[in-house]
């Protein structure tokens, strides 16, 4: 059926007709200056061990970095981020390899400084999950997590990560008081340049398991973490920590986990103006990933997922596809 009569003068498809056209009014882009790359670390030598849980994720001996990183810094990925596998038979309740100035962490600190200087940034994680035997990210007495006791070891933690060479200190604890305690620790001992970037709004997130997987604690883990992070239920809350965070020194603050928590995003940036990174956790990962596998879904729907990101507000991206992406997808 054909319909006559009169249309309106203003006609939004007239923007869309043509691919110059759509690519002169859109109104958000996405590039690789928006990626931060997760690694996943083990111990031993010439390893790159595929993770289960997440298709096409590693983790990687320190001597073989070089094989990720070289691909990150031709690609000009701006930063990688930095998970440890620690051994179980060093784990122990206090979590004390995070203070060794010898464990993965700081080896790979050094490892990537010593070969590519400043060419590539290092954001190194600040919590114990990686390295107490019950996997929570502080000290666990009578089923409680212990706050200020935690504090304390966080602050010692990211020293010795800075001091090593990190450039951004990235505490994903979700203890009260830590971004001041770091602040100030840092100050102290003339590392004033060493960014802070809070994980501010950290859900206690159902999208976590793959991750906790790749640093061996899900199956060390004691009951949850609702005690520490966030309820997905709250808003309001979530800008209460950031504003908090900020307060105390934070440079730039995450949202986590990032889809699910689009909302939060945009209220945060909308409310601060601060730099406000979304971290693609590797629950999304894997369902995306797990969907294309499965041919259910095609690549351009990871575009999809990282540009909602960037359209709710945020400035970074923390993703595992950041270096297997094809920009030529991106239409």
């Amino acid at each position: 059926m054909i319909i006559t009569g009169k249309y309106p003068n203003l006609r939004l498809r007239r923007n869309r007709k043509s691919d110059w056209s759509r690519r002169l009014v859109q109104e958000n882009n996405l590039s690789i200056n928006d990626l931060i790359l997760p690694i996943f670390l083990i111990d031993g030598k010439n390893k790159k061990i595929p993770i289960k849980s997440m298709h096409g994720v590693y983790r990687y001996s320190i001597n073989k970095l070089g094989t990720i990183l070289d691909k990150a810094i031709n690609k000009k990925i701006p930063m990688v981020a930095l998970f440890p596998y620690t051994n179980p038979k060093i784990k122990d309740n206090f979590g004390t390899e995070a203070l060794n100035e010898n464990n993965l962490v700081c080896q790979a600190i050094k490892y990537i400084k010593k070969r590519y200087k400043n060419n590539i940034g290092i954001m190194c994680d600040v919590a114990l999950d990686p390295y107490t035997s019950h996997g929570h990210d502080g000290i666990l007495k009578k089923n409680i997590i212990l706050n200020d006791e935690t504090v304390s070891i966080l602050t010692e933690q990211a020293l010795l990560q800075a001091q090593m060479g990190c450039d951004v200190i990235a505490p994903s604890d979700m203890m009260d008081g830590r971004i001041k305690s770091i602040r100030n620790k840092l100050d102290k001992n003339n590392l004033h340049s060493v960014q802070i970037l809070s994980y501010a709004v950290k859900y206690a997130s159902s999208f976590y398991g793959p991750f906790r997987d790749a640093v061996g604690s899900k199956k060390l883990l004691k009951g949850n973490k609702k005690t520490y992070q966030m309820d997905f239920r709250n808003k309001n809350e979530a800008l209460r920590e950031v504003a908090l965070d900020i307060k105390e020194g934070a440079d730039m603050v995450m949202v986590k986990p990032g889809m699910p928590y689009l909302d939060i995003i945009r209220s945060v940036k909308d409310k601060f103006k601060i730099p406000v990174m979304a971290y693609q956790v590797s629950g999304e990962y894997s369902l995306i990933q797990n969907g294309i596998k499965k041919k259910i879904i095609d690549d351009k729907s990871i575009f999809e997922s990282l540009m909602s990101f960037k359209r709710a507000g945020a400035s970074a991206i923390v993703t595992y596809f950041a270096d297997s992406l094809n920009f030529n997808l991106l239409d």
